[in-house]
């Protein structure tokens, strides 16, 4: 109930920041925010700068665990594959159901893929693409089931929660074009296709999609295990292709402004009371990303 009532207090405050008036103060606003936080923002090395900005230019970004070399105490692989056993179809599916995420026991009993979410140097790449204090909005570990239904996050949809919204997702499985890759299309593609069907939010059909652009240019994201995809799904239209041949496992990571979420009801992956037994024992600077 109060989850429902927070994304009826969302649409309102949205409808009310569209108006011309207030939308002209709340763009100074913003735009005043990031002006006055570029001298907060973390000092990146040199290959960590251009990942932002290709993130910034490309829309998505296309890595791996060991490529991108952020230090963890933990193997997040070894981990989620000791998981992928517990979640189980069986348990829960019905019939319109597309996928299924690891419940909150589930993460806690395996911490390390929440806390990776976490590692500082992750942290610092985000921020300088968000260019505002982060939020980290916490994991979602998904088995998305090689089905025919077309709905949700397998139709086309940009994320609205927040002017700049980051995912960082991690491939617990190989996918190719037959196992629910990640799809999308460039931001100066979907800008020019929003404008014309006046986006605001929703999803789309891949047949009203291909009114406008042709299959054959959509971008998929494929790799083995490990594959790391960094994307920016509050400026580009994306989606999970549904999975023919197999299921698709793979952690999400998601990021917002600190800013956007005092305003908006963003909730976190997880259950307060569960987040605070995950937080409990985290340093002060860590737990000012979640709370």
């Amino acid at each position: 109930m109060y989850e429902i009532a927070q994304k009826m207090r969302n649409k309102i405050v949205k409808k009310i920041i569209s108006l011309p008036l207030i939308k002209y103060q709340e763009d100074l606003a913003y735009q005043t925010a990031v002006k006055n936080h570029i001298r907060d923002l973390p000092i990146l090395p040199q290959d960590d700068l251009q990942l932002v900005e290709n993130i910034r230019n490309k829309g998505v970004v296309i890595t791996s665990l060991t490529e991108l070399g952020i230090a963890s105490k933990s193997d997040i692989i070894t981990a989620a594959k000791d998981l992928i056993p517990q979640i189980n179809p069986h348990q829960s599916l019905d019939k319109n159901q597309f996928v299924i995420h690891a419940s909150s026991q589930q993460i806690i009993a395996y911490p390390e893929i929440f806390y990776w979410g976490l590692e500082q140097r992750l942290l610092n790449i985000v921020e300088n693409y968000i260019g505002l204090p982060l939020s980290y909005n916490g994991v979602y570990f998904r088995r998305d089931i090689a089905n025919n239904i077309e709905q949700g996050s397998r139709l086309w949809h940009i994320d609205k929660e927040d002017r700049k919204i980051l995912k960082v997702i991690i491939y617990v499985n190989d996918i190719n074009d037959h196992t629910g890759p990640f799809e999308y299309i460039p931001p100066d593609v979907t800008s020019e296709i929003a404008k014309t069907l006046k986006y605001t939010s929703g999803y789309i059909s891949d047949q009203k999609m291909e009114q406008f652009l042709s299959p054959e240019n959509y971008k998929s994201c494929t790799g083995s295990a490990g594959t790391v995809i960094f994307a920016a799904t509050g400026s580009i239209f994306h989606r999970g292709k549904s999975p023919v041949t197999s299921d698709r496992f793979a952690i999400f990571y998601d990021y917002s402004s600190r800013r956007q979420k005092k305003r908006y009801y963003i909730p976190n992956s997880l259950p307060s009371q569960d987040l605070s037994i995950l937080v409990q024992n985290l340093p002060s600077d860590k737990k000012q990303y979640i709370y």
